[in-house]
């Protein structure tokens, strides 16, 4: 039934204007949500766009881009203002999540109806570490949404700095070949706990910084696209042994 309605845009624009009314306050005033590098985005084409980005909390970081790209279909460049774009929020994007995490309770069914791409994780389930195959389905799901759309994906599948990117990621931008535009956030696990929903420390600065889309040769190996992706999103070791500022330890 949720995977149904969904789809149906009145509803998710509904879902994206109680959601995005009450998450406000919290990203704009209590925090401060700076945002860099939307002239990146606004000429996007409107299907095959893949966002890939580190991932900071389960659902504040992903509230927080759909802000911003609400903001920007109002001609917003680089803040969000005052939210009147929810009058007529832009919802052709999708989320991929884990599938455990988006049944947990009925606030998490209500963000699957702002769009998530529940999955399968491989690696994790119920809080332990497992080994299993890949869902073919889930990867068709994922093809399907990018060719009527926009996807967020969080190549590492976790809120913990510096963790391996998944393979899957670049499986799916090699078969589906997306204009891949990369984003690095910080300040999200400072200000809030590990879930997203509830303040730790008032006052941070939230930074969501949107970079050029990358120039990839899709005929490269899994491996070396992945590698791509997580230079772009500064989740290397690299950058792990640079120490970068905005790369504080978090919580996992």
């Amino acid at each position: 039934m949720i995977d149904k309605l969904k789809d149906v845009k009145l509803v998710r624009k509904l879902v994206y204007a109680f959601v995005g009314i009450f998450t406000y306050p919290g990203l704009a005033i209590i925090n401060k949500l700076k945002i860099s590098g939307t002239e990146n985005i606004e000429a996007l084409p409107k299907q095959n766009v893949l966002f890939v980005s580190n991932h900071q909390t389960y659902f504040a970081d992903v509230i927080a881009f759909l802000h911003i790209f609400c903001a920007v279909k109002w001609g917003r460049k680089n803040r969000l203002g005052l939210p009147f774009y929810f009058i007529n929020p832009f919802v052709d994007v999708n989320i991929v999540a884990a599938e455990e995490t988006m049944k947990d309770n009925l606030l998490t069914r209500l963000f699957t109806l702002a769009g998530a791409i529940t999955i399968k994780r491989t690696w994790r389930a119920g809080g332990k570490d497992v080994k299993r195959e890949v869902d073919t389905n889930d990867s068709s799901k994922i093809n399907e949404a990018l060719s009527k759309r926009w996807v967020i994906t969080f190549p590492q599948g976790t809120t913990k700095p510096f963790a391996p990117g998944r393979k899957g990621t670049a499986h799916i931008i090699k078969t589906m070949k997306p204009v891949v535009v990369p984003v690095v956030i910080n300040g999200f696990w400072r200000a809030f706990n590990r879930k997203g929903l509830r303040f730790k420390k008032k006052g941070t600065v939230l930074s969501v910084s949107f970079k050029e889309p990358l120039q990839i040769n899709y005929e490269q190996s899994v491996d070396e696209i992945l590698e791509q992706i997580m230079d772009a999103i500064e989740q290397s070791k690299q950058f792990m042994l640079q120490g970068k500022h905005h790369h504080e330890i978090s919580p996992a």
